[in-house]
């Protein structure tokens, strides 16, 4: 014991002096760790949120564990209280998840409007990086937040080395089409820009009235399907909010064997009714790596 103590403290000191020397040691992750970590970190800046993967996860659990003692206190049948309580954690990656999707859902539709702001601008003399970086003051909102640091790259690394950095952050198919053409236009220079443009608008255009159309249709049926799975466990806490039979059957064995059975299928058909119900996603054949859905 006074080998394992004395281990210990010699370890916390030596991190200690190296933290304050400024020379602490830093763990190695695997390249596949840290490619999982690069995607869910792009995960959370798409989504808005200014925090790391650790700080969002510890944020979920701290609320599912809230919810947790919650329910146990209503209901006094922490087994009840469990599937609940997990859910109510995943609410913020569900949450989050939905605001990601509008977010490059909005990139994808202002799409349009941006690429005939570019058309008019080349048109009045503007070379393709200037057109470019007015997306940032006078573009679309979407593209102006997208764009934001557009002008800053530009000077900093270049055209295409900055388009190729918004490229990585917007990560969805349309604007990796955008940009493509963009560096494709930029490379062959002249006449040739305008027309390019204008063909790309029309083509954004088209794609984007067909994913609203897409996403307006299922809209209903993924309502309706999420509604099924909760409502019974709704039901389920309001029933032993109160002392009586249900309460008393749910804190026995049998009872909680029933949950967890329910637990399981509920489960299962949420994953199934998830992968029939999810959109026709399209492959971001021009990223430079892997994408992130």
């Amino acid at each position: 014991m006074r080998l394992a103590a004395a281990l210990a403290s010699a370890v916390t000191a030596y991190f200690a002096v190296g933290l304050v020397a400024g020379c602490a040691p830093t763990l190695r992750r695997s390249a596949g760790t840290r490619r999982r970590a690069a995607a869910a970190q792009l995960w959370l800046t798409q989504a808005g949120v200014a925090l790391s993967p650790a700080q969002f996860w510890t944020g979920s659990a701290t609320v599912a564990l809230a919810a947790f003692a919650l329910l146990t206190a209503v209901t006094a049948t922490p087994a009840v209280a469990l599937v609940p309580a997990v859910a109510v954690g995943l609410l913020p990656r569900a949450y989050f998840a939905r605001r990601r999707g509008l977010r490059l859902a909005e990139v994808a539709q202002a799409w349009p409007d941006g690429l005939r702001e570019l058309v008019a601008a080349v048109s009045a003399g503007m070379s393709l990086p200037q057109a470019v970086s007015g997306l940032a003051a006078a573009g679309p909102p979407p593209l102006q937040r997208a764009f934001s640091r557009f002008p800053l790259l530009l000077r900093m690394l270049g055209f295409v080395p900055a388009l190729e950095v918004v490229k990585a952050e917007l990560a969805d198919p349309t604007s990796d089409r955008v940009i493509e053409v963009l560096v494709l236009a930029h490379e062959r220079g002249g006449r040739i820009v305008g027309e390019i443009l204008r063909d790309l608008a029309e083509a954004a255009a088209a794609d984007a009235k067909t994913c609203a159309e897409i996403a307006t249709a299922g809209l209903e049926q993924k309502l309706n399907a999420r509604s099924v799975f909760v409502l019974p466990w709704v039901v389920l806490a309001l029933l032993t909010a109160r002392p009586g039979h249900f309460r008393d059957f749910y804190q026995s064995a049998g009872g909680v064997g029933v949950v967890v059975v329910a637990a399981v299928l509920s489960a299962v058909g949420m994953g199934i009714v998830a992968r029939l119900a999810r959109d026709p996603v399209e492959e971001r054949v021009l990223a430079d790596g892997g994408a992130v859905r």
